[in-house]
């Protein structure tokens, strides 16, 4: 399992709820951004006897089945989930670190009980927050929180990209998930962008004017 340093630290610092937020899909070419939080309460690993929490760790180290697996034993007892999306159409108006910003924003919006510390992977701290906050760079790999958020993201945003490929199917969405993969980019040339795809990302600009 993850160590919990940072969230303990933060625990017996008089911090009641610390949430862990990672987002999925800052890179792609076509759909959202979607981020999640994951909000933990004091002893929450006590009450806790399950395997699965052994296994939490960054979504990019898990399988597809196992990321839904754990996806739902996290929803169901680990603790509140908060999910946040921006479309390609705010990442196409505000760019794609502000729209990621913005989906994190509404992850932890949702959530009925408001965190008082969130911890969050990268190296910048979300803009214009009000919530004490820390980035921690490789966080999805380092701390249990993140990982768990990281998880969440990542099954809803694959969730979102198999609905769009029922819609566009010419493009592959199933199997890439809307990054530049060979196959997406063959399509993308084949076909043009359609509808979701992020005008603002070159490749996608590019296929438009071809």
């Amino acid at each position: 399992m993850l160590e919990l340093t940072e969230e303990q630290n933060l625990f017996s610092a008089g911090y009641k709820i610390i949430a862990g937020i990672d987002e999925a899909g800052r890179g792609p070419l076509a759909g959202p951004v979607v981020a999640a939080c994951v909000a933990l309460e004091p002893g929450f690993i006590d009450k806790l006897d399950s395997p699965e929490i052994e296994l939490i760790k960054d979504s990019k180290k898990l399988t597809a089945k196992k990321r839904e697996e754990l996806a739902e034993f996290i929803m169901e007892r680990l603790g509140e989930v908060g999910i946040g999306v921006c479309g390609h159409q705010t990442i196409d108006r505000i760019n794609i670190l502000q729209a990621s910003f913005l989906a994190m924003k509404k992850a932890v919006g949702s959530l009925k009980q408001k965190p008082d510390f969130i911890l969050l992977d990268g190296n910048l701290k979300i803009s214009n927050c009000s919530y004490r906050q820390k980035a921690i760079i490789k966080g999805d790999e380092l701390v249990f929180c993140i990982a768990a958020a990281s998880i969440i993201a990542k099954v809803e945003r694959d969730r979102i990209m198999l609905e769009m490929h029922d819609i566009y199917p010419n493009y592959g969405f199933d199997k890439h998930k809307g990054y530049g993969t060979k196959l997406h980019m063959e399509r993308l040339k084949k076909y043009g962008p359609c509808a979701i795809h992020r005008m603002s990302f070159k490749p996608c600009a590019r296929s438009r004017n071809a």
